[in-house]
């Protein structure tokens, strides 16, 4: 299946990374490349571009999108939560630029074979590293009734969680659930019928709850904003599209607590801690999808673009 993802939030990227011709800039969730061609392009064949991604395919198609572009590559199968490490290994100190794109791809959802799609019935898989021996499956079949509805109530804040997870339980006492197909009949079996007339797909919350959890998504998220913000250089910009309220609220929170380091009481008149911000703002407020990107592409509705500039 050829690796199609449709880049969302392009032309706001490109402006608000300001790629600088002989820099060197990370892509930490690489896909298909899409963003990483519009900033190879501005390298103008000269500087260094990282791609990192933990899913070999991305990683061979983006390799090949990129080959006509002169400058510096190097193409890392890793976790972006591991950017030190990487970095460390390439013999890099810093990064002038780096993006995050946190949606799943295009190619991701629509391959059948990787079961992040309720659309399609396929195996309950949803690794984003298809070498992690932890599945969907695992999750669906090994968590205890209430671990399931903890993740499905936090991770997918869906509010039939509870009721969802008690259906799963029952179910799998008289099989292992191994299907996609499977599971959206039993969270439609679940959600009352007045409940599924109106709004997402009933499955959209639960299936993202099941692929957070198989990836460690918001854990791995938390940590890389920090650390991708400790190896920019002075004046580097770090890019962050998230696409649903968990992820944003990390990375929102994770700048805010770099902007306002002072941990003095708050009623002391002066700060005494010596603390002071090492970022500034570039977005005031998050970048959103335009009209027109909405109509080409329907993903994009719920991406948020947060970006800070490091001093």
């Amino acid at each position: 299946m050829e690796f199609k993802h449709v880049s969302v939030l392009y032309e706001p990227v490109m402006e608000l990374l300001n790629v600088r011709p002989g820099c060197i800039y990370a892509d930490g969730t690489l896909g298909g490349g899409g963003h990483a061609s519009g900033v190879c392009e501005r390298l103008q064949g000269s500087g260094t571009f990282i791609g990192i991604d933990r899913d070999r395919d991305a990683l061979n198609a983006a390799s090949k999108r990129l080959e006509p572009f002169g400058c510096e590559k190097h193409f890392v199968q890793s976790n972006y939560a591991d950017i030190k490490l990487v970095l460390r290994e390439l013999g890099i100190s810093g990064l002038d630029g780096a993006l995050l794109d946190l949606g799943v791809s295009s190619f991701q959802l629509d391959n059948p074979e990787r079961g992040f799609s309720y659309m399609q019935d396929a195996p309950l898989d949803m690794r984003m590293n298809a070498q992690d021996s932890f599945t969907a499956e695992d999750v669906v079949n090994d968590y205890s009734e209430k671990q399931l509805a903890k993740v499905i109530k936090d991770y997918g804040e869906e509010r039939w969680a509870a009721r969802i997870a008690q259906f799963i339980a029952k179910e799998r006492k008289s099989h292992r659930i191994t299907t996609t197909g499977e599971l959206v009949d039993i969270i439609k079996a679940a959600i009352p019928a007045a409940a599924r007339q109106n709004g997402p797909h009933p499955a959209k919350r639960t299936f993202q709850a099941i692929r957070i959890e198989v990836n460690d998504e918001l854990g791995q998220l938390e940590r890389a904003v920090t650390d991708f913000m400790d190896v920019m250089a002075p004046g580097g910009r770090l890019a962050i599209i998230s696409f649903h309220s968990l992820e944003d609220r990390i990375v929102k929170e994770a700048f805010n607590k770099r902007l306002n380091p002072c941990t003095c009481p708050p009623n002391l008149p002066v700060c005494v801690c010596g603390k002071k911000a090492d970022i500034k703002k570039v977005t005031r407020k998050p970048v959103e999808a335009s009209p027109e990107e909405l109509e080409e592409n329907p993903r994009s509705r719920s991406a948020k673009l947060r970006v800070i500039e490091k001093l």
